[in-house]
């Protein structure tokens, strides 16, 4: 008995645990599916190394603008090749020559066996007639499309995050629609049989309704699973936990105002295009100029017949300060052909610009005009499904009455749901065309 009682109670705490692992679902607003997206998305991520990247491109530009410093260290072990086991000596020739200078034709001539040698270069530009900066204003160009293409994937990651919201939230609807519908077919057949006046063609007409009503639930619930898994997958949810949408379809849309669209990022990009091409062509015509750069050397030398005395004498130091000036004589045509090629893609570019700003002012007044039209029209679908569904009420108390057929009543109630379905369809659209306005003009 006592177990008993131990096995009802464990079974009635798993039925409360499962009832509450289902109620606690998490509840989610638009902005936070919004944010959830934007935060899992690798195109922002990759946005983000791109302006990066161009970021660190314009300090490798820069860095050619300032004082280049080398250092070298060398050591080397001579070898007598005719004997290895003695010292190097000079040449015959070179130790006559050295023999008549000294005047000792005594003098034998060795060469240190161990040699050290160190030393440092620096060079500065003084002035490069523009190559320099004119590169470095390319790469600012550069950075420049880096930032306004990360602020374009922004907005279209935003959008479609909220289209994905949007697109779940109306599955539920659906659903929620589709059921309503086939419970009405399945309480007008209890009705017509508890009537006990049913006719064959109004029961066949009926299961066949029921059959197909079925079929829209049936479809509908997929649809819906098959949004909210996409959802989770790109807002990083486990595809598992249940989730509830907070945010329900507005009931009032606010008229946007027809104004002008005078900037977009995809604008932003093609302009600092055309710049970044006209600095590089304008950087390769300087190629032909002279660079002038201020140049330093420092060198120390250390020699010994052994390893470990080459540094008991004082070696030998050098210094050198200086200018050189670099003068391209001739390359074949290639700055020439390089200014050619940057100078065209910027014409290309302002073509790009020129027709980007007319389709996308095209496409911000359509999005604009298309939502308004929606909006006025929302109010007219509205007062045609309420009309509707009087209309079915009726229908429902002429059926019972026996005043009508089963075959009147599914249509009049196909008719609402097609309302229904148009209703929250047109909410759906004035939604994104709104967030398209604000996609484009923004």
């Amino acid at each position: 008995m006592y177990m008993s009682k131990i096995g009802t109670a464990a079974c009635a705490l798993g039925v409360v645990l499962c009832v509450n692992a289902n109620a606690f679902a998490v509840d989610l607003s638009l902005d936070d599916v919004v944010d959830k997206i934007m935060d899992q998305s690798q195109d922002l991520k990759k946005a983000d190394a791109n302006v990066k990247k161009a970021q660190a491109q314009l300090d490798a530009v820069n860095a050619n603008r300032w004082i280049n410093i080398n250092a070298t260290a060398t050591y080397m072990n001579m070898i007598n090749v005719e004997n290895p086991t003695k010292s190097t000596e000079l040449p015959p020739e070179l130790g006559g020559i050295i023999q008549t200078v000294l005047r000792d034709d005594t003098a034998t001539i060795s060469i240190p066996d161990n040699i050290f040698m160190a030393g440092l270069s620096a060079t500065q530009p003084i002035y490069t007639f523009g190559k320099i900066g004119h590169a470095v204003d390319s790469v600012r160009s550069a950075v420049k499309i880096s930032k306004s293409s990360r602020d374009l994937t922004q907005r279209e990651v935003r959008y479609s995050a909220i289209n994905m919201y949007w697109t779940a939230k109306m599955t539920d609807q659906i659903v929620a629609l589709a059921k309503s519908d086939l419970d009405a077919a399945r309480n007008a057949r209890r009705k017509l049989g508890a009537a006990g006046r049913a006719s064959r063609s109004n029961l066949v007409k009926i299961e066949s309704d029921i059959a197909a009503k079925e079929i829209n639930l049936s479809d509908a619930e997929f649809n819906r699973d098959t949004a909210y898994r996409m959802l989770k997958i790109l807002a990083g949810i486990d595809v598992d936990e249940k989730i509830t949408l907070t945010d329900d379809f507005p009931t009032k849309f606010k008229k946007i105002d027809i104004t002008t669209l005078k900037s977009n990022p995809e604008w932003d990009i093609l302009d600092q295009q055309v710049r970044m091409y006209e600095s590089k062509s304008k950087s390769a015509r300087a190629e032909y100029l002279p660079t002038l750069a201020a140049t330093g050397s420092y060198n120390y030398i250390a020699m010994g017949t052994e390893y470990d005395n080459m540094f008991e004498k004082k070696g030998g130091q050098s210094a050198s300060v200086g200018l050189a000036l670099q003068m391209p004589i001739f390359t074949g045509g290639l700055h020439r052909a390089n200014a050619t090629v940057a100078a065209m893609d910027a014409a290309s570019a302002r073509q790009d610009l020129d027709k980007s700003k007319k389709l996308k002012t095209e496409e911000y007044d359509n999005a604009i005009k298309k939502y308004n039209h929606l909006r006025e029209n929302l109010s007219n679908l509205q007062n045609a499904r309420d009309l509707a569904a009087k209309a079915y009420k009726f229908s429902v108390q002429r059926f019972e009455a026996g005043q009508t057929s089963a075959v009147e009543l599914a249509e009049v109630s196909a008719g609402l749901y097609q309302l229904d379905m148009a209703l929250l369809n047109a909410k759906y659209n004035i939604l994104m065309s709104e967030q398209m306005v604000k996609k484009l003009g923004e």
